[in-house]
């Protein structure tokens, strides 16, 4: 089993859930996050007076999918949330020894 975990940016929330769906991908947890990369915030003006906004609003999502599944969705994520522009985001992968359900103690990837 792969963990994949996509920082992506809330405009492309809607349109990356939606291709995951398509993909055949059903559960994922989805959190509001902030942070910065290479782009280090920016600069904005608020009543004549200039400051910095260096947090940056980002979406993380968290799906945990079967080995065979992990390449449908990394494509999935990419395909909806590029624009090819600096902050589209990251996808990191991690592997995943177990998965246990609680409701009645499924194992492995039966529990997803």
């Amino acid at each position: 089993m792969q963990k994949i975990e996509a920082v992506i940016q809330p405009s492309k929330l809607d349109s990356v859930k939606d291709a995951l769906l398509e993909a055949g991908i059903e559960g994922m947890t989805i959190l509001e996050a902030r942070g910065h990369g290479r782009q280090k915030g920016h600069t904005e003006f608020y009543r004549g007076r200039e400051y910095t906004v260096d947090l940056l609003p980002k979406v993380k999502i968290e799906i945990v999918v079967p080995d065979a599944l992990a390449e449908k969705t990394i494509a999935a994520i990419i395909g909806a949330a590029r624009t090819g522009k600096i902050g589209d985001g990251k996808i990191f992968v991690t592997r995943i020894d177990d998965a246990i359900r609680i409701r009645n103690d499924e194992r492995g990837e039966s529990a997803l």
